[in-house]
Order: C-alpha cells, then sequence, then structure tokens
C-alpha cells in the first residue's frame, strides 16, 4: 500500500506543477497579448497576477506533497516535526490568500466597490488562518516539551544552521 501511496502523490504532484505551470504561462500569454492586441492592459494585469498567486500555491502545495509524502515516505517522527512541516505548508497558503485578497480589493475596487465584501472576507479568512496557525504553535509547544528531544541531525547537516556552536575538539 506505500507504494501505491506514494505513486500516487507522485503522479498528483507532477499533475499540480504542471498546471500549476499552464496558469503562470496562461498569465505571461494574457499580458503579452494585451500588450500588442487589446489595449486593456490594467484589467490583465490584475488578472495575471491573481494567476500566478494561483499557480505559485498551487506550485507549493505539489511541492509539499511530494517533499513530504514521496521523497521522505515517512510519518512525521515527532511533534516539532510535525510543527515544522504544518507551519510551513500553511504559510504558503496563507499567503496566496492574502495577495489574492490584496489583487481582488483592488480589482473590485476599480469596478464595483460595492462588492467589497468578498475580499474583506478574503482579507479576514486569512488573518483567522494566521490566527489559528498561531494557537496551533502555542499549543504543540506543551506537546514538545513532554515528547523527547529533536531528532539527531544528519550527518553532515551544520548546527549552526539553527544558531548553536559547535564544540571544539581538544
Amino acid at each position: 500500500m506505500e507504494v501505491v501511496s506514494r505513486v500516487v502523490f507522485t503522479v498528483a504532484s507532477i499533475c499540480l506543477m504542471m498546471l500549476a505551470g499552464g496558469l503562470v504561462g496562461m498569465a505571461g500569454f494574457r499580458v503579452f497579448h494585451a500588450a500588442y492586441y487589446d489595449g486593456q492592459f490594467d484589467n490583465t494585469l490584475l488578472d495575471s497576477i491573481g494567476f500566478v498567486v494561483v499557480g505559485v500555491a498551487v506550485f507549493d502545495v505539489a511541492r509539499y506533497f511530494l517533499e513530504e509524502e514521496v521523497l521522505r515516505a515517512r510519518e512525521m517522527r515527532n511533534a516539532v516535526e510535525a510543527r515544522r512541516s504544518l507551519t510551513k505548508f500553511m504559510s504558503a497558503i496563507v499567503i496566496a490568500v492574502f495577495l489574492e485578497a490584496l489583487v481582488t480589493v483592488f480589482k473590485v475596487a476599480k469596478q464595483s466597490p460595492e462588492q467589497l465584501l468578498y475580499p474583506a472576507l478574503l482579507l479576514f479568512g486569512g488573518t483567522a488562518m494566521i490566527a489559528g496557525l498561531g494557537v496551533y504553535q502555542k499549543l504543540s509547544v506543551s506537546v514538545e516539551r513532554e515528547s523527547p528531544a529533536e531528532p539527531r541531525r544528519e550527518k553532515g547537516e551544520s548546527k549552526r544552521k539553527s544558531g548553536e556552536r559547535e564544540a571544539e575538539p581538544r
């Protein structure tokens, strides 16, 4: 079952990455087309920014699946590792939500200001996601204190990465 799971996550990740690349490519094509043929450049730019933001978010989700489910191919060993992984994933999603909200605010404010409720809800949703992530981080600290120390570092990984200094050999 593990092999099937890894294959499914690999195929899904590759499909998502290709679709994300398609969104970014389509955004570039639309900007090029608008610049040379349409003349409605400002709306096309805002639409293209939205496509790029969604494309990057989809790509990040695919990368997360590939790294966590295929390449590592194991469950989280401890609470620290799970917290770091979830934080990295949620940060990418929150950034995408805020960027989409910002693009939508500019777009809606120009076209129909009476419909600013949707972008405002996106901003509140992004804020709620950050608050939820903060609560999760705060609550997970007690679990991390109860769990065993961090797993040993891989050979060759520097302790300086986390701010610690290596002891000099005597």
